[in-house]
This record gives structure tokens, sequence and C-alpha cells, in this order.
């Protein structure tokens, strides 16, 4: 196969979680443009209509459906009107998720229940219902689930204590390993990004100002992450491309989690 061809989604159906803003947004634009027929999927009417019309003026194919992915055993529904609207899915992008601070020895209860399900209990209740109607019975698929930077350690001592989503996304890590492992036998690749700083509604409510210049402080590439940083590596990960790869994670953030020290102060007299 040409390797240009390799990245060529024509004729397949992608289905990305939290598609209406940000960096689920990011990607589905990244694979309406190689061609591939998107749904997008969020809890906000509104943002989806203004997803959906920025895509279509651009060319692409897409369906915006409405839908409160925490609620997990409705995901039949959910995959009931991507397939009438577009057709079976080839692609899933789990990419919806939420982050509530609160200190872990004060974290309310409904909060972690919050979290975990819509990070984690939706992924996978959703992931089990696509890849049983559509990816099993053709032999084929590619999940991508987005994970964080956030999901492989604790947070920076002056960040927002987020405890619930640290493992919500720690968890991401290993349910793409898992599945991976499990439906490898069906030719589905099943693989992960953890995501550093991305500018985004929820990094603008949970990261002070004052921690933003330090992540920029210690990112080798000296800037934070934007929409052309995301769309190349989800259509990788997505497309032939990665046909052999799966189980696997990569880190987006610029370099800033290989450096030693959390600031340049380490070095300060």
């Amino acid at each position: 196969m040409n390797a240009r061809d390799m990245f060529d989604l024509s004729g397949k159906v992608a289905l990305v979680t939290g598609g209406s803003r940000g960096l689920g947004l990011y990607m589905a634009k990244g694979l309406a443009e190689l061609g591939a027929a998107v749904a997008l999927t969020a809890r906000s009417e509104s943002d989806l209509a203004d997803a959906a019309a920025l895509l279509r003026a651009a060319g692409a194919r897409v369906l915006a459906v409405p839908h409160d992915l925490s609620e997990v055993h409705a995901a039949d529904r959910l995959v009931d009107q991507v397939v009438a609207g577009l057709g079976d899915i080839d692609i899933l992008v789990n990419n919806a998720a939420v982050a509530l601070p609160a200190p872990a020895e004060d974290h309310p209860p409904e909060y972690w229940d919050r979290v975990m399900d819509l990070n984690i209990n939706s992924l996978f209740f959703l992931s089990k219902e696509v890849v049983n109607r559509c990816m099993i019975p053709r032999r084929r698929g590619k999940i991508l689930n987005i994970s964080s930077t956030g999901g492989l350690g604790g947070n920076a001592i002056d960040a927002p204590r987020i405890i619930s989503y640290n493992a919500s996304k720690g968890a991401v890590i290993s349910i793409t390993r898992a599945l991976a492992t499990e439906w490898g036998r069906y030719n589905i690749n099943v693989n992960c990004i953890a995501p550093g700083t991305f500018p985004s509604d929820m990094t603008a409510a949970t990261l002070p100002e004052a921690h933003r210049r330090r992540v920029l402080a210690k990112t080798p590439l000296g800037r934070l992450g934007g929409e052309d940083d995301i769309k190349g590596v989800a259509a990788f990960f997505v497309s032939e491309a990665s046909r052999h790869l799966s189980g696997q994670f990569v880190v987006l953030d610029g370099g800033a989690f290989t450096t030693n020290y959390q600031t340049t102060e380490a070095y300060e007299e």
C-alpha cells in the first residue's frame, strides 16, 4: 500500500465522543479532512450544532447526536442513531471527560461517581457496544482512547487537586492495554493518546495561569499543544498506518514529561 493511501479514511465512519469542542472537535476535523464521515456526540445540542456546521462548511459528512454518555447503559441508543445515520462504525474515539477539583481528603462521593461514570464507565460500555455491533462482525476496527498526562501521576503541588480525574485517566491507559489484548483476535486496534496541556474549556477551568507558565518553562518545545498537534497523531492511530500497533499510548506534551524537574526553579539559588 502506498504510504499516502495508508492515511486515507474515505468511506470510513468515525464516532467521536465529546466532539463538540476542544480536543474532540480538533480530532473530528482531522478525520473529516481525511475523508471520514463523522458522528459527533456531546450533551449540549447548541455546541453540537455549531461543531457540525463548522465541519459541514468544510465539506464533511457529519451527524450530530446529543447524548449523555454518563448514562452508561444507554450506549445502544447512541450506536443505533449513528448506524442509522451514517452506517457501521469503523472508528471510535473515546474523548469525553470531566474533571471536578477537590482535595483527596475531602473528595465528595458524588464527584468521584460522576467522573468515573463519564471518564471510565462510558468509555468501556460504549466500546463494548460498538465492538459487538460493528467491529467483531466485520473483523476490523480502530478504537482511540484519550487519557492525559494527569493519568501518569499526581499534579504539581500548586495545581488544582483532581484525584478522581487522575485515577480515571490512569485507568484509561490500563483499559486500552486490556482491550487491545482481548480484541486483537478480531483485528481491532486499541490505542491511546495522553495529551499534556492543550488550551481548552477544561484546562481554563482547572489550571491557573501561573501553572500554565510553569508548564511552558519545562516544555522542551516551548509551547502548549494546539489543534494540528493532536489531529496528526489521532489520524495515525485510526488509519491503516498503525495497522500493526495496538495496546500503546503516546504522551503528547511537547516533551514536558521527559524533563527531570517540574520547574526551572530547581536550579535557582
